[in-house]
């Protein structure tokens, strides 16, 4: 199971974003994270909060080794928008938005080996508790 960051409402404008979160579609997190430190957008940092936060939680909540993490889906979808007006000549007033966006990140890898504890021996914890009586 792929693990999954979604960062919502963020306030620049999806089409911006989308620019960004193209060059970094199908890499690797590495380096996708050396591209967007070296990308002179301020949606880079959006897009590299949400990929580092993809990729945490694929280490630490599904087990997969963090050097093997590839970006397996990013997608840029509109959020709210924030309807304004401005005062403009002969007492009118034209309207504009304030956009943002939901930047939606999957991280897929290779699994990390989970440890096998040796099984708990009941009938010796049973004795111990008879014992006691």
């Amino acid at each position: 199971m792929p693990a999954l960051a979604i960062s919502k409402g963020v306030a620049i404008s999806p089409r911006k974003v989308s620019v960004v979160a193209a060059l970094v579609r199908g890499r690797s997190v590495a380096d996708a994270l050396v591209i967007l430190n070296h990308t002179p957008r301020r949606s880079a940092i959006a897009v590299k909060k949400t990929i580092l936060s993809a990729s945490a939680n694929a280490d630490r909540n599904h087990g997969y080794k963090p050097g093997t993490l590839n970006i397996t889906e990013i997608s840029v979808t509109p959020g709210p928008r924030s309807k304004r007006f401005r005062p403009v000549s002969r007492g009118r007033a034209h309207r504009y938005m304030h956009r943002s966006s939901h930047i939606r990140v999957v991280v897929d890898g290779q699994k990390r080996e989970t440890k096998v504890k040796p099984p708990v021996n009941k009938t010796s914890d049973a004795k111990k508790s008879e014992g006691d009586k």
